[in-house]
């Protein structure tokens, strides 16, 4: 047994753990656990649990079922809202055969197989996503619903709210986890809000954004609100994103994409990067904003990207390079929000990246002029082009689009895609209330 291993049984029995949660996501992004007590945790720490992975969205067939979960022992947390008798831990795994193969439809194997591609060209990949999500009152059922007593605009402060509250009981709560929580605030909608934790390794950040999305909703829930990353849950108000701050770093500990000579004290490296984000930006789309509501949030108006750009000066672009500069040098891709799977996220981001350095791409000029209102003969003569405008549209894109669908892996790829085509299907099938207010009278 590894030292990790016995250091998390020691803190285990030191902490009265009695439950441990062993979680894994689905393609689509949502967490899976198989929780064992404590008895069983030495065996979990050998590689020793199976589950049946026919019953997962997009794993595996009943004939080929049995699958065996590893625990990354880095992964280690104590639930800070549990305690007594009943105090659980989880510790988050890599999914595997039984042959002791990885399992190519474990979206956390694909973020590190893209990230071992990143490290054979002498990069660490470092990471900072800004989760946005909506805080909204429960019916009578205990159900999630739309509304909410906040009126409350960004950054505003005002009498303290269950809202207030629960934003702030869920930043201890991560704190206790072991995250370094950089602020918190009031977004522009109402009922929305923002937690920003300081950037880290790629697959640690994946790791932390599935950790924040159920931290987020537990401790709503204990204040009797609904957590939801759905992206736009209310016409007429700005949807929620999750932008993602990304900068490579050198063998030697240095930030890759900064060098004081060049345009905007970008490297040469940088500068291709972005150019690899806006080549493959459509296909990338279909991962970073996978659902049919998606598409609601990136439309003009509401600052969400909707054109392919980039710009050093300001944020109507696709790709933003924030001010700081030497090792803060970093690149904002604005268009992820937080209904998708950050390792598959990630993965397709990164690679996009990668793969503008290794075909040595070059960036167009940055975009100095607010993209929102230069008209279409504008945009057309600077070669910008749009986002697609649908899930479909956007599967479409990945589809034709190898390096990124490589990326994913054929089961993956097969599987996401059968999945996103049923919720096109279904959504277009669909009466929705305002054609029924449109036409019913009129036609």
């Amino acid at each position: 047994m590894t030292a990790n291993a016995k250091e998390i049984l020691k803190r285990a029995e030191q902490f009265n753990v009695k439950f441990i949660r062993l979680q894994f996501t689905d393609i689509l992004g949502i967490i899976k656990n198989v929780a064992i007590p404590i008895k069983q945790l030495e065996k979990a720490l050998n590689n020793e649990i199976m589950f049946d992975g026919s019953s997962i969205e997009g794993y595996v067939r009943v004939e080929e079922s049995d699958m065996n979960l590893q625990p990354d022992p880095n992964t280690f947390m104590i639930f800070p809202w549990s305690g007594g008798t009943q105090t659980e831990a989880r510790l988050i795994c890599d999914v595997y055969h039984t042959n002791g193969q990885p399992f190519p439809g474990d979206p956390r194997f694909v973020l590190k197989t893209v990230l071992q591609e990143a490290a054979a060209m002498g990069y660490q990949v470092m990471c900072g996503p800004e989760c946005e999500f909506f805080l909204f009152n429960l019916d009578d059922e205990g159900k999630g619903t739309t509304a909410t007593y906040d009126e409350a605009g960004y950054f505003d402060m005002g009498p303290v709210d269950r809202g207030e509250v629960a934003r702030r009981d869920i930043v201890v709560a991560l704190e206790e986890m072991g995250f370094d929580v950089e602020a918190s605030h009031h977004e522009v909608a109402i009922g929305q809000h923002e937690i920003g934790f300081k950037y880290d390794d790629a697959l640690v950040s994946a790791d932390r954004v599935a950790t924040f999305k159920f931290v987020t909703k537990t401790i709503a829930r204990q204040h009797g609100l609904h957590a939801t990353f759905m992206p736009k849950p209310q016409f007429a108000q700005a949807g929620s994103g999750m932008h993602t701050h990304l900068s490579l770093i050198g063998p030697d500990g240095r930030n890759v994409f900064y060098d004081p000579e060049g345009p905007f004290q970008l490297s040469t490296v940088a500068r291709q990067f972005i150019a690899g984000l806006l080549h493959h930006a459509p296909a990338v789309t279909a991962i970073a904003n996978p659902l049919v509501n998606s598409y609601k949030r990136l439309v003009p108006g509401y600052e969400a990207p909707v054109y392919v750009s980039w710009s050093a000066q300001n944020r109507s672009a696709l790709v933003r390079v924030p001010a700081s500069r030497d090792q803060g040098t970093r690149v904002e891709f604005r268009s992820p929000d937080p209904s998708c799977n950050p390792y598959l996220a990630f993965a397709a981001v990164i690679k996009a990246g990668l793969d503008g350095i290794c075909q040595g791409m070059e960036a167009p000029p940055s975009l100095e002029t607010n993209v929102y209102e230069m008209s279409r003969k504008e945009r057309s003569r600077h070669g910008i082009s749009n986002l697609p405008t649908s899930l479909m549209d956007a599967i479409q894109a990945l589809q034709a689009d190898p390096v990124i669908s490589g990326a994913l892996g054929s089961h993956i790829m097969h599987q996401f895609i059968r999945a996103k085509e049923q919720d096109w299907h279904e959504y277009c099938t669909q009466v929705h209330p305002w054609e029924v207010q449109k036409y019913l009278g009129v036609y």
